[in-house]
């Protein structure tokens, strides 16, 4: 079963990521606590909420050589058992409430070659960097809800 496998939050640049259980989420916030949610002024809030695939990690630390906690990723949710869209506009469904909306990729940036050499090149192909999302539905998520494509 797809389903959430992680969930972090960092409440500035380059801030300490911080692993939490839950998390409420909304529309014009992202997810509580999280710095990147917070629609600006005349924003249309595309880089709400970051998202990579545990598989998709997996791969890129052995394509390094490290074996690395998924959070130096910087994402803030872990999927397991779930093939990200690789487009805009699919929506997905966490839990019972919440749902967001695919915006665009989220590219490797150089920070990743900070924390490993050659990380950023092994998060670039087929999307394994993840995906950004706007949130279209508020709610609580937690670890172990389910994930999937709304139809």
């Amino acid at each position: 079963m797809s389903q959430l496998a992680g969930i972090a939050r960092h409440d500035r640049p380059r801030g300490p990521i911080e692993l939490i259980e839950s998390v409420e989420v909304t529309v014009d916030g992202g997810l509580d606590g999280d710095f990147r949610g917070v629609v600006r002024p005349g924003g249309k809030g595309r880089r709400q909420v970051s998202l990579i695939e545990a598989g998709d990690w997996d791969k890129a630390m052995a394509e390094t050589g490290h074996s690395l906690p998924w959070w130096h990723r910087r994402a803030n949710l872990l999927v397991a058992d779930f093939d990200l869209p690789q487009g805009g506009g699919t929506r997905l469904r966490l839990g019972a409430d919440v749902v967001l909306e695919v915006t665009q990729e989220c590219d490797p940036c150089s920070r990743m070659e900070e924390i490993v050499p050659g990380l950023q090149a092994a998060l670039t192909p087929d999307w394994r960097g993840g995906a950004l999302a706007k949130v279209i539905v508020g709610g609580t998520i937690r670890i172990g809800d389910s994930i999937r494509i709304e139809e």
